[in-house]
């Protein structure tokens, strides 16, 4: 949890807050995120959150912008935080708090060649890591998703990797590729996971995030490639499918998406694609 919310008192409207948030079964990030903005709110004015006015809530938010230089989505986090604690939790009419329109910007994800993913995988020698980010990209998964893995998820049967309770609580089958197959029986033989696919220091628990962020930087910077994120792995997954030809429909239901037009996005192609594209100047 955030270090300012460890560090902090339990106020009867924090502990309130809570309460309320797990009744509408937000996620445990939902909940440190929420609960930290409206700390940092009741920290900006040096009182409680529920004592402030709309006028000064908005002046929060223009602070934020202005002087912060903080991001519209970060401000627009905010914003959600304080409307649920002054509508859902103060029972206050719906307040008319906005943050300005953003101009909308388009922004592609950065993806690697296969040849560059091939080198990823062949950077990484410990069997361990090399499964994990296997799995991020052969299987399209979201890094939280693939660190909670248990053992039972891979159905080697039926070809298909299952992801209980992804992003929005749900959950869905992707494909299990036969070289992820293999490799996760090489490394299942090496490590005997047992209740998580991928463990931490303490086998009781999975691994951390942050864990497996650091393995995908130690990898990628063994490579030599400086840009990317492990999250990246999941873009290359997206990317290299479609120019493959898979159906952007299947693919949305792999990826986890809720609208078709997130997967749509990923309709950007490489420079190497291009390059097999013939004009039809040429077929003339």
């Amino acid at each position: 949890m955030n270090r300012r919310l460890s560090m902090s008192a339990i106020t009867p409207l924090r502990q309130r807050t809570i309460e309320t948030l797990k009744l509408g079964h937000y996620s445990k990030r939902t909940i440190t995120t929420y609960i930290d903005w409206l700390i940092r709110l009741g920290e900006h004015y040096h009182c409680s959150p529920d004592r402030l006015t709309n006028e000064q809530v908005q002046a929060f938010l223009l602070y934020l912008i202005e002087e912060r230089k903080l991001a519209w989505s970060t401000v627009n986090q905010a914003l959600a935080a304080i409307r649920f604690l002054f509508e859902k939790v103060l029972g206050r009419p719906r307040a008319e708090l906005r943050v300005p329109a953003r101009r909308k910007v388009t922004r592609r994800a950065g993806i690697y060649s296969i040849q560059q993913v091939e080198q990823l995988l062949a950077a990484a020698q410990n069997p361990k890591h090399r499964a994990l980010l296997m799995c991020i990209y052969g299987a399209g998964l979201r890094v939280g998703e693939a660190v909670v893995l248990k053992p039972e998820h891979i159905e080697s049967a039926r070809g298909l990797v299952r992801v209980e309770q992804g992003k929005g609580r749900k959950d869905r089958y992707t494909i299990l590729p036969q070289r992820l197959l293999e490799e996760l029986r090489r490394y299942h033989h090496c490590f005997q996971p047992r209740q998580w696919l991928f463990f931490g220091r303490d086998r009781a628990k999975p691994m951390p995030i942050g864990s497996a962020q650091k393995i995908f930087y130690l990898v990628r910077n063994r490579v030599g490639i400086n840009h990317g994120s492990i999250h990246t792995l999941r873009h290359c997954f997206a990317t290299h499918m479609l120019e493959a030809g898979a159906d952007l429909f299947e693919l949305k239901r792999m990826m986890g998406h809720s609208a078709i037009k997130t997967t749509s996005g990923y309709i950007h192609i490489s420079k190497e694609h291009l390059l097999r594209i013939k004009s039809p100047l040429d077929q003339l």
